[in-house]
């Protein structure tokens, strides 16, 4: 069965809340139903005259801009004759004055179910302040591209609160934004007109390649599927002097230094006992960002099997390995990051500080997984209240 998007869905019929109210849409250019349509286009024809103004998330409506910290200003959209809001510029919430043009803000993006990705933390925001003004939210429904049965990783420390992490989310979360909506609306407590118009087709088994959905970058660095699917376990390079591979075709996927001993490393990756991956020796030079212009000693990580491969315990036990082994190169990234100047990059990715320790004690995988088991178990029982789908 074909998967309907919650964006399709609403386009069918239009739901009688929707009826009638000026609107607001949060979406960027990977908001489109299955024949590549954008969703601002069509939700303006099939409710003509209701939009009133467009808001984009991190990376800019076009999804052009590469890095944390590079911000998007307010845009125009010259074939709607509206205009177009940055929610990662000077604000990262829209502001009273933008949400007076509106009653109800519908949100239509494809997030990627990881913790770190900045998408549902926009959302959790824009719920805060759509409650506060006593503005509606729509969110229409996308797949979670990773599947929603697997949860991986630690929960988030409120001492590491930030804009990649805003409440207690394990790394890898294994819920829709529809569902994660329900879950903040709990957690924030708040007084808030909330609808989730939900997929139709979509069971939690399905990964992205089975909804037979087009796959369209939410950001610039998730150019493919594959990338999505490592992405959980490899953002953590962001924290660190390692390259993550942006500035290559691959970014996440391959991953290195100029001091790399990728023989070494897959010797020791070796000995973990994990499944699912290949790491394959590839020598890189990045365009830009880390190490641009200078040769990579590295490695791309092959995924083999979606159901055993374990991203976020596999970059752990990658970055514990590469401690180990190049002790005097590596380094844990400065400040800032994502408009934290002060606290390390990576205890903000990783989300707890614990985690970072037993990575510089260098703790095996098993060692580092039981540090989380306890929460990841309560948080599969908490979830069960949020979810949508079977």
């Amino acid at each position: 069965m074909k998967v309907c998007t919650g964006l399709e869905v609403f386009l069918k019929d239009p739901p009688s809340w929707a009826r009638g109210r000026r609107e607001g849409l949060l979406c960027n250019q990977a908001s489109v139903d299955s024949r590549l349509r954008c969703s601002r286009y069509l939700i303006d024809a099939r409710l003509p005259g209701q939009l009133k103004c467009l808001f984009s998330p991190q990376h800019g409506l076009y999804a052009e801009k590469q890095d944390n910290m590079q911000e998007s200003f307010d845009d125009f959209d010259p074939v709607l004759n509206l205009p177009v809001f940055s929610l990662y510029g000077g604000n990262r919430a829209p502001s009273p004055e933008q949400l007076s043009l509106i009653d109800l803000l519908i949100v239509d993006l494809q997030d990627i179910g990881c913790r770190v990705y900045t998408f549902i933390w926009t959302l959790y925001l824009v719920m805060e302040a759509c409650a506060r003004a006593g503005i509606g939210v729509a969110v229409l429904d996308r797949p979670n591209p990773l599947g929603g049965r697997a949860v991986e990783g630690n929960l988030l420390d409120p001492a590491c609160r930030s804009f990649v992490g805003l409440a207690a989310l394990p790394m890898r979360h294994g819920m829709t934004i529809g569902e994660i909506a329900r879950f903040f609306l709990e957690e924030q407590g708040l007084d808030l007109e909330l609808h989730v118009v939900e997929m139709q087709g979509w069971d939690r088994g399905m990964d992205f390649v089975s909804t037979g959905l087009p796959w369209i970058w939410p950001s610039p660095n998730i150019p493919t599927i594959d990338t999505a699917r490592v992405y959980p376990g490899q953002v953590i390079w962001e924290g660190t002097n390692c390259s993550e591979g942006r500035g290559t075709t691959r970014p996440f996927e391959v991953f290195g230094a100029p001091f790399f001993d990728p023989i070494a490393l897959r010797r020791e990756a070796e000995t973990w006992g994990l499944k699912g991956f290949v790491l394959r020796e590839q020598p890189f030079e990045p365009t830009f960002h880390k190490w641009a212009g200078m040769r990579c000693r590295g490695l791309q990580i092959h995924v083999t099997d979606r159901h055993e491969y374990r991203p976020y315990i596999t970059s752990l036990a990658m970055l514990t390995a590469v401690k180990k082994i190049h002790a005097e190169d590596f380094a844990w990234k400065e400040p800032p990051y994502e408009y934290e100047f002060e606290r390390l990059p990576a205890e903000l990715i990783i989300g707890d500080r614990k985690i970072r320790e037993a990575v510089e004690a260098g703790a095996g995988p098993m060692d580092i997984e039981s540090i989380w088991s306890e929460d990841l178990k309560a948080f599969r029982e908490a979830r069960m209240a949020w979810l949508l789908y079977d």
